[in-house]
């Protein structure tokens, strides 16, 4: 039986172009009447999309139309049906982010790949971190932080020299940038079910933003993380090209 596809792009224009084109040959039906989801474009797109249907059971499976594609299978038109029907599926679970500003307003939102803090003004922010409770660093001085999932731990993770973390780890990296005191503090390993808490010290002197994913919250106060069990994202990858894959293939390149 064929699988009802929903094909989904991002507004580039390799994108748009790859859409039309298996749209034709391979029909299209809403995202609520999917078996799965095609997404076109780059990492970015994959995330947006995992975001957006969140609620409906189908999987996602991703083809680069984008820069990077990490989270994407290589693009083809011919073939489809065989190489989702082949394809080998990823469950992770999302950070959820609740951020309270000076004005007294919370945001909370979900994160696939990490929550981030960042200083916004010329000055250094100064965080406090309580872990489950109780307190671990009285004052982390620093450009920012993040709490990065495995799934997320090869982007902005990474590139703050962050660890790669296998999936299925059940472990969360927590990463300072440019941690000025302590003085070249890398961060830490935490327990996938770990509570995280971020207060910031003299805000008003020292402002800060907090991102989950893309949704940025601005003059932030505080913020708590953990790992949302109840969502589960299901990823589609071609056969030895999943997220395991990618993630020991990174260390090595």
């Amino acid at each position: 039986m064929t699988s009802k596809i929903a094909f989904t792009a991002s507004r580039a224009d390799v994108a748009q172009t790859a859409r039309a084109a298996l749209v034709t040959r391979y029909g299209n039906v809403d995202v609520q009447e999917a078996d799965v989801i095609v997404a076109l474009g780059g990492d970015g797109f994959m995330l947006q999309t995992l975001h957006a249907t969140q609620d409906h059971p189908a999987p996602v499976y991703g083809m680069n139309r984008g820069t990077i594609g990490f989270l994407m299978n290589a693009y083809a038109e011919s073939d489809l049906p065989a190489r989702l029907a082949a394809a080998e599926e990823e469950v992770i679970n999302p950070l959820v982010m609740t951020a309270t500003c000076a004005d007294g307003s919370t945001t909370k939102a979900l994160a696939i790949n990490e929550v981030s803090l960042l200083r916004t003004g010329p000055q250094a922010a100064k965080l406090r971190v309580t872990i489950d409770g109780r307190l671990r660093m009285a004052e982390l001085v620093c450009d920012g932080a993040l709490l990065s999932t495995p799934a997320g731990s090869t982007a902005y993770n990474y590139s703050a020299h962050g660890p790669i973390l296998p999936i299925g780890s059940a472990v969360l990296a927590l990463t300072a940038m440019s941690a000025f005191r302590p003085r070249r503090w890398r961060g830490a390993l935490l327990p996938q079910d770990a509570t995280v808490r971020f207060d910031v010290l003299e805000h008003d002197k020292r402002p800060v933003m907090a991102e989950a994913d893309a949704q940025s919250v601005m003059d932030v106060t505080s913020v708590e993380i953990r790992s949302e069990p109840s969502v589960a994202h299901r990823i589609l990858f071609d056969p030895g090209h999943g997220l395991e894959e990618r993630l020991i293939n990174e260390q090595f390149t």
